[in-house]
């Protein structure tokens, strides 16, 4: 018999070969009998593998290989390109390297979805205020449930594998609050231009202009056109993101050049420390750009406003300019326009002054009639 049970452990192992493979593990049973059922149940699977193996040419997909596929044809190649490698690493340290992809099903996405629901933000075990915060239902889709649902689906359509147990994955995506649309009043515009430190306001004036995603203002100097008169990259999805070199955006433009061979906007390291030198320009990232962004907001004295929210503030101020939803849905570089509707909102100024336009023309036609009346002197 293939079960044994070291004295190290309190576990039954298993180790026997299909096909010339050897399969070993452990049971996670206490006694001989149920280790010897879970034995014959994974020489079963084992055998069905080893038969669609021959059929098919392919072995039976696993986290780590699925993912590190994945990572290779896909996810290497986006915008959020490192973020996006830490939370596929987490995935396969969830789940396990060795863990097949058709062994995962709903109960298996519950399960993680309620270890994730225990997560605290931002990595920590205590906040500052002495609040713990969990985290949100954006953060569990954005990190976990879409990047698998992503793998399945390429996995399914694209390398040709058969998963009947995958997961009904509109059944598990949590429910987030509606995106708020927040806008910008000229008391704190003015607020926050004045407290935007000096080597970021080039950078802060082209997110404002053009209503790019932050990682999508990261722009190389190959993604700008003069001749055409265009700044081209790949954002959200893949897909690309087109902003106009405007008279406004090229003098943004020539004021950075000599800054960085490669990279557009910069800032200049305030000590030297970390392999930077003070004084000198280093491309702007995320983590360094988001902690200067909260330190000058709070400066600034303005409420509420994340740094997400200038997006909504420019695609909201075009609106109420332009009446023009689809010129704004090029703007953001929404793929459908009914994800622009949130900015719809604009629009209710124009119900109202139609409303007061319809009340004028009423009070007008009564005082018409009234005049009619007293000239005619019927009733």
């Amino acid at each position: 018999m293939s079960v044994y049970k070291p004295k190290a452990s309190p576990y039954y192992l298993y180790d026997f070969q299909v096909s010339g493979v050897r399969i070993h593990g452990s049971t996670k049973a206490r006694n001989k009998r149920d280790a010897e059922a879970v034995e014959r149940t994974l020489k079963e699977k084992a055998k069905q593998d080893a038969a669609q193996s021959r059929k098919t040419g392919k072995a039976p997909l696993t986290v780590d290989v699925a993912v590190g596929r994945y990572w290779t044809e896909v996810a290497q190649h986006l915008v959020n390109s490192r973020e996006y490698f830490a939370l596929l690493g987490r995935l396969v340290d969830y789940f396990g390297k060795d863990r097949r992809l058709d062994d995962i099903d709903d109960e298996e996405i519950i399960r993680l979805v309620a270890f994730k629901r225990q997560q605290l933000r931002w990595g920590k075990s205590v906040l500052k205020n002495g609040n713990l915060k969990t985290l949100s239902n954006a953060t569990i889709n954005r990190t976990a449930l879409m990047p698998l649902k992503s793998i399945f689906r390429r996995a399914k359509t694209l390398w040709r594998y058969h998963l009947p147990n995958e997961p009904y994955w509109k059944k598990h995506m949590l429910k987030e609050p509606r995106e708020r649309v927040r806008e910008l009043h000229q008391a704190e515009q003015e607020a926050l231009e004045a407290h935007i430190r000096e080597d970021h306001q080039l950078w802060f004036r082209f997110l404002q202009l053009t209503a790019r995603r932050f990682h999508e203002t990261l722009i190389r100097w190959s993604d700008v056109n003069w001749e055409a008169g265009v700044i081209m990259t790949f954002g959200k999805g893949g897909r690309e993101v087109w902003t106009p070199i405007t008279a406004s955006i090229r003098e943004i433009l020539e004021a950075c050049i000599g800054h960085h061979e490669e990279f557009v906007f910069t800032y200049v390291a305030a000590r030297t420390e970390n392999g930077k030198i003070k004084g000198r320009r280093y491309p702007m990232t995320y983590s360094g750009t988001m902690v200067r962004w909260r330190r000058d907001v709070k400066a600034s004295g303005v409420k509420n406003f994340r740094l997400h929210d200038n997006r909504h503030d420019t695609a909201t101020k075009t609106l109420r300019r332009e009446h023009n939803i689809k010129i704004v849905q090029r703007l953001l570089n929404h793929a459908d326009v009914a994800t622009t509707a949130k900015y719809a909102h604009v629009f209710d100024e124009d119900v109202a002054k139609a409303l007061e336009a319809n009340a004028k023309s009423r009070r007008e036609s009564r005082s018409g009639k009234s005049l009619g009346t007293q000239i005619t002197g019927k009733h």
